[in-house]
């Protein structure tokens, strides 16, 4: 917004009428950029006129409390509680798919994609009617689904003229050797090319514009590089690369070079690739180093790449591939690891409980800021700015705790109904928001839940949970300054 008008007059110099009038044209966004312009405009855009209004377009059942904190105060505490799901009255659906477990669940705006096996299926949730609207059986796959991937592949000129309204496409791998592009509800593209099974995707795609390349490794020990813009005419296979001796673990692209893939097999051979750099395989791996301990996960942020493998999570420099420090020890082992760079928060999940770390300690060793108790093993982990989300197969609930305190806000039983006796615990999950779906808890293989706390009205009682808030929190470790 150009706050210079043509007769050199600002925004700032518009009457309180007009001003107000403006703003009943302007989004959320609208306002929030408004406010970063100058201090006048500033103090308008905080006013309660504004925020009053947004309250009632973005939550219309809803009343702001009279006499409480400002407008804008009470729509930010309500957006922060829904996305930290302190209600008790979410919108539950529960379905039924296939009685094998789900491997993999994830959330695309108003579907659910999961993997059971070999099948694969795209649900689609009506939200009026609160029930399944859409279902795709995604059947191609002749083995068992090893990874799946979102990405936004519609700027390409892969799928140009059959996708228009999709914004990101699903990509599975398989035992059977393969690896899949869906649209449609059908497989579009079939990567054929490594010897063994398919056993890791990398987490974004290599390239920039519309040339974008998918990176994939196996247990022939190979990392293959494809590329998703390449017609039928052509084999999508640009390079393989030689170099572990072991099956593929995780594949992650550097944060600071788009070019730069960064690969681990199940011995923590840790290689990195230049994938812009050369047509040569020998040429491309511009580094490498080794860890002790099969690898749990690994993630990417800025220049640095942290692995978590055994009871460690290491960063490792991929200047100079050097072990930069350590950023977590949780003994005695751990089955999953999360981040969240922007809090400067990382999560591990151990045998009984999770751990939160600031990774600003870590430069001279390691401190837990936060001890999340669990009554299972925590194998399933989310984060986000306003919370982290634990999970277990020994237990059918799931535990909401806030990001910024530690504090547990709330424990969602995920058992369908019906179901009291002892019942298999959570085998996977997925966040997106206010949003959260599981599967399992059922003595019967297939079952999902989904919540949405989107429009809740019934918050949780709080002080039933201040007790569970972890003794060594201490708040102002990670403030935002």
């Amino acid at each position: 917004m150009d706050r210079v008008s043509a007769s050199g007059r600002t925004l700032a110099d518009l009457d309180a009428d007009s001003l107000a009038h403006t703003a009943g044209f302007l989004s959320l966004r609208d306002v929030t950029n408004l406010a970063m312009t100058c201090k006048p405009l500033r103090n308008f855009a905080y006013s309660d006129a504004v925020w009053s209004r947004l309250f009632a377009e973005h939550w219309p059942h809803q009343s702001l409390f009279p006499g409480a904190s400002g407008a804008r105060e009470q729509y930010i505490g309500r957006h922060t509680a829904l996305h930290q799901m302190k209600f008790n009255d979410p919108l539950k659906v529960f379905f039924f798919t296939y009685p094998i477990p789900h491997s993999h669940i994830m959330l695309d705006r108003n579907d659910i994609l999961l993997a059971q096996g070999s099948i694969a299926q795209r649900l689609r949730l009506d939200p009026l009617d609160s029930n399944i609207s859409a279902c795709e059986t995604l059947r191609a796959h002749g083995s068992r689904i090893t990874c799946m991937r979102l990405f936004p592949i519609i700027g390409t000129s892969l799928f140009r003229n059959e996708m228009q309204n999709e914004e990101n496409v699903l990509v599975t791998s398989s035992l059977d050797r393969t690896i899949r592009l869906w649209s449609k509800g059908r497989s579009q593209r079939c990567f054929k090319g490594h010897s063994g099974p398919v056993t890791a995707l990398a987490d974004k795609l290599l390239g920039e514009g519309g040339s974008k390349v998918l990176a994939s490794g196996g247990e022939d020990c190979t990392v293959r590089l494809w590329s998703v813009s390449s017609s039928g005419k052509h084999h999508p296979l640009i390079l393989t690369y030689h170099g572990h001796e072991r099956t593929l673990s995780f594949l992650s692209v550097a944060w600071h070079k788009a070019s730069l893939l960064v690969s681990i097999s199940r011995d923590s051979k840790v290689r990195v690739w230049d994938t812009a750099a050369s047509s040569s395989s020998s040429s491309s791996c511009v580094g490498s180093t080794s860890l002790p301990s099969t690898p749990v996960a690994m993630r990417c942020h800025d220049t640095l790449c942290y692995v978590a493998a055994g009871s460690h999570v290491t960063a490792i420099d991929l200047r100079t591939m050097r072990k930069a420090f350590t950023a977590a020890v949780h003994n005695p082992k751990m089955y999953s690891f999360d981040m969240l760079p922007s809090k400067w928060l990382i999560c591990t999940g151990g045998k009984d409980k999770a751990m939160l770390w600031d990774i600003r300690k870590c430069q001279e060793s390691p401190k837990c800021v936060a001890e999340l108790d669990s009554n299972s093993t925590v194998t399933l982990l989310h984060m986000d700015p306003y919370k982290v989300v634990t999970g277990g197969p020994s237990d059918y609930h799931v535990n909401v705790w806030e990001t910024g305190t530690g504090v547990l806000a709330n424990s969602l039983d995920c058992r369908v109904p019906g179901e009291t006796g002892t019942v298999n615990g959570v085998t996977a999950l997925a966040v997106d928001g206010c949003r959260i779906v599981t599967g399992g808890c059922a003595e019967e293989l297939g079952h999902l839940f989904f919540r949405d706390f989107s429009n809740c009205s019934i918050p949780v009682s709080l002080p039933d949970f201040q007790s569970s808030a972890s003794r060594f929190w201490e708040p102002h470790d990670v403030s935002d300054n």
